[in-house]
């Protein structure tokens, strides 16, 4: 008889994934996506050994699962991570639509070991003038801005997401 893993079952399952892919190389962090009909795809953080900064294991979770079920829609889906998401990997699983997340080590414990993202969650709440890396819009002559809108809004082939 098959039976559905408990939501405590899948944090164990990304916490033992997170600890093994220290020995792999990789960074401290697993994750598990759990689609609403019950499949499951794991991630592991593959920052350094992939060279890519979004290469987490939220993020890698993520990619698996739409990549296996064909689909950027993960709605119903649930993220269990062996550590509380940063502020990447939280707007990866709002962008496919997760509807929850759950995590076993925070941030503080996540900052205890060197991964302090602290600069990441403050960096909304700082003043513009005052952030750490400034975003501004840049206007140009050469065409405007809204052009790549206006393209989408004219294409009636394009899939809204």
């Amino acid at each position: 008889m098959n039976t559905i893993p408990t939501p405590q079952e899948q944090l164990v399952r990304a916490v033992e994934l997170a600890t093994a892919n220290v020995h792999n190389h990789g960074g401290p962090f697993g994750a598990v996506i759990v689609t609403a009909d019950g499949r499951a795809f794991d991630g592991v953080n593959r920052v350094t050994d992939n060279n890519d900064p979004t290469a987490h294991a939220e993020v890698t979770a993520i990619r698996t699962a739409c990549a296996a079920l064909g689909t950027f829609d993960l709605t119903g889906a649930t993220l269990y991570s062996s550590c509380e998401p940063c502020p990447m990997c939280l707007a990866s699983a709002l962008w496919a639509r997760v509807e929850r997340v759950y995590f076993a080590a925070d941030r503080y414990d996540a900052a205890s070991a060197g991964f302090d993202d602290a600069v990441f969650y403050e960096y909304f709440d700082t003043p513009v003038a005052e952030r750490l890396m400034p975003v501004g819009q840049l206007q140009t002559q050469d065409i405007p801005a809204v052009a790549p809108f206006d393209a989408w809004n004219a294409n009636t082939a394009r899939i809204a997401y």
